[in-house]
């Protein structure tokens, strides 16, 4: 058994490891008050920042998903890594020498520090070695390739970029010397197994250190340089318990600074771009690792930006970037890059950032144009960057001959869909006029076919939802309807109710369609006794508006009354129902309209009469308690605030006495 790592040292890695330095290598974190500092959520994927951090105490917490702890549960959370090697990590980086106690039984030699500890430790001393092998005699041909491509010595250092000698185990027993034993070595993936042993992975190959996040290398890549090589161009290390090639952003460690100061990332297709970009002063470049630009990569880059969908609608920062932050992609020219391009469309919309593509006209990649233009050529392939969305509806157009009738339908009938995809509604109808007019086409029928594509990536045929042609309806109503709970909620202001698990969301979306369907109910439960502050839900807060506008349902009573003089009850709650709710319409402004009608044609949970007053009364009732509750608590607040001595306290005390007898009448029904 393995010796207990002594207290005193635990409390020395806690007190020297700076909470806000460690996790700020993996979020971006921005001041959130006084002693406080907050970003996106590492653990899980969200769009507003709910991961906060306070240095003074070494403490962290999430919001979003209830997770929290000290500096050391960090790092076991986000390496996945039980206690002692996470203090062993931590202890490496702040110079903190551990000491062990024995594990309980009699003395015995500890262990060798933790396995990823010892995988990290023998990538370190292969990428040593490989960097220095770059400078032996045989490596001429990897100096000439690197020197062919604009790359000197000291661009060779800066990246750790090196050379595995010809031959079968060079690499591996270099790394026997130094303590590693086999086992470790096949788990590092630095070597493999074959029939006839162990032998070396990389061999006679140009290398690049591949490091995560905090800068510790977790894997290489290789590149061929001679023609008796079988093996594929480029050799990555394989997937092994520190490096999974759909988490690692290769740059990443030399660009993240510069990524959260300039809110920018530029994602580029090989080592050699990274270089050339980073030499060329674009500093933010990365590059996947032998995968595609997927899922996981998107998270790692939101939480760099900062991103949040409540600051991509922000203003342009002195870098050109927008407050939101921007992710631009760059692709060959050829028919391969416009490939990749779009299947980065299908995980744009991840981002809360705008995002571009740069593409060289003449197919050059960033390396080749550095090389033939110069640096300043790739700033400006960066700077002439295009939004992806306009990038992507291009590339299906060059598709078809648009000088043709049929080409133009046919490129309508391939172009739509991709509009459709396009999530920000905002943008999908600006996407859709520009259709339009690269098309050569009447607005109008290229909203119509977009609409039918939008209805077309639903899950069902259901009802037309916008309540216009085409399925959009000018006052903005359907999307309207979906703030209110139907469907994602909305970050650009708009009044909208947010979640449908949020009970007091629910509850006040059932109120209102009771009131509306049923103001008789309302009026005999106290309904215009609500304080106008009552709904939470600003959407929900502008219908209830519309109705105090047009009376409150005293009004429906009235309106009652009035007309039973000339006809039967039940003919006069109909008719006053009628004119009341048109009343209420009426006092709607902009997308308010729409989330009233369609309260007031959604269905009720009972379908029966008598089962149906029983349900308006008590999601009435429940709103009234949850009322008086609100202003119970601020008479009692008031009441703290006033003299005994004032003539204003006896006042105070007998509307208190009033709220709390009224709340317990309806506690009793």
């Amino acid at each position: 058994m393995a010796g207990l790592i002594r207290r005193e040292d635990i409390a020395a890695v806690r007190e020297r490891a700076r909470i806000d330095e460690v996790v700020g290598a993996h979020v971006t974190l921005r001041t959130a008050g006084v002693g406080s500092m907050k970003g996106l959520c590492p653990f899980h994927d969200e769009r507003t920042p709910s991961f906060h951090v306070r240095p003074q105490l070494g403490l962290w917490h999430c919001f979003g998903c209830d997770e929290g702890g000290d500096v050391i549960s960090f790092i076991q959370k986000i390496d996945h890594l039980p206690f002692s090697e996470a203090v062993e990590h931590l202890a490496g980086k702040v110079g903190v020498q551990l000491r062990y106690e024995d594990g309980g039984g009699p003395a015995r030699h500890r262990e060798e520090p933790g396995r990823r500890q010892r995988l990290l430790e023998a990538h370190r001393v292969a990428e040593e070695y490989f960097a220095e092998q770059l400078g032996s005699p045989e490596a001429q041909s990897a100096r000439q390739f690197l020197a062919e491509r604009g790359f000197d010595r000291q661009a060779a250092s800066t990246f750790g970029v090196g050379y595995a000698p010809q031959g079968w185990d060079h690499v591996m027993r270099h790394l026997r010397s130094r303590g590693f034993t086999e086992p470790e070595l096949l788990a590092s993936g630095l070597v493999s197994q074959g029939s006839r042993g162990v032998y070396d992975r990389f061999r006679g190959r140009l290398l690049w250190p591949i490091r995560d996040i905090t800068g510790a290398t977790v894997g290489f890549g290789a590149r061929k340089l001679y023609d008796d090589d079988p093996g594929p161009k480029y050799l990555n290390t394989p997937e092994t318990p520190i490096y999974k090639k759909s988490q690692v952003l290769y740059g990443l460690d030399l660009a993240k600074r510069q990524i959260a100061k300039d809110r920018r990332v530029v994602v580029v297709e090989g080592y050699t771009d990274v270089m050339a970009a980073h030499l060329a002063g674009v500093g933010t470049a990365v590059a996947t690792c032998g995968t595609a630009f997927g899922s996981d990569h998107v998270r790692i880059v939101r939480r760099l930006l900062g991103d949040s969908a409540d600051a991509a609608a922000g203003v342009m920062l002195s870098s050109g970037a927008t407050h939101g932050g921007e992710v631009i992609f760059t692709f060959d020219g050829d028919e391969a890059g416009q490939k990749a391009a779009l299947r980065a469309f299908e995980e744009d919309q991840r981002f809360a950032s705008q995002t571009f593509v740069a593409v060289e006209p003449g197919g050059l990649d960033p390396c080749d144009l550095r090389l033939q233009r110069g640096e300043e050529a790739v700033r400006r392939l960066v700077a002439g960057r295009q939004p992806l969305f306009a990038f992507a509806i291009r590339s299906v157009l060059r598709q078809v001959d648009l000088s043709t009738a049929e080409g133009r339908v046919s490129g309508l009938r391939s172009a739509a869909p991709v509009v459709a995809g396009i999530r920000d509604r905002a943008l999908r109808a600006e996407y859709a006029r520009e259709l339009a007019g690269w098309l050569g086409m009447e607005e109008v029928s290229v909203r119509r076919a977009v609409a039918a594509a939008e209805r077309g990536r639903q899950d069902g045929p259901g009802p037309d939802r916008g309540g216009g042609r085409g399925g959009y309806r000018q006052d903005g109503s359907d999307q309207a309807r979906r703030d209110t709970g139907d469907g994602p909620g909305r970050q650009d202001g708009r009044p909208g109710a947010g979640r449908r698990e949020d009970p007091v969301a629910q509850l006040e979306r059932e109120v209102l369609k009771v009131v509306l369907q049923l103001p008789q109910h309302a009026l005999a439960a106290g309904f215009d006794e609500l304080a106008p502050d009552t709904f939470t839900v600003p959407a929900y807060r502008g219908v209830h508006d519309a109705i105090r506008a047009a009376g409150g349902t005293r009004a429906f009573g009235q309106l009652v009354e009035d007309a039973g003089r000339d006809g039967a009850q039940g003919q006069a709650v109909q008719h006053a129902a009628a004119v009341w709710s048109e009343e209420v319409r009426e006092h709607a402004v902009g997308p308010v309209a729409g989330v009233l009608t369609e309260l007031a044609v959604s269905p009720l949970p009972e379908d029966r009469a008598e089962a149906l007053g029983r349900y308006a009364h008590g999601v009435l009732v429940k709103l009234l308690q949850m009322g008086l509750t609100r202003q119970i608590a601020d008479a009692k607040g008031q009441l703290q605030r006033t003299d005994p001595q004032d003539p204003a306290y006896g006042e105070l005390f007998g509307r208190l006495v009033a709220l709390e007898k009224q709340r317990r009448s309806l506690t009793q029904e």
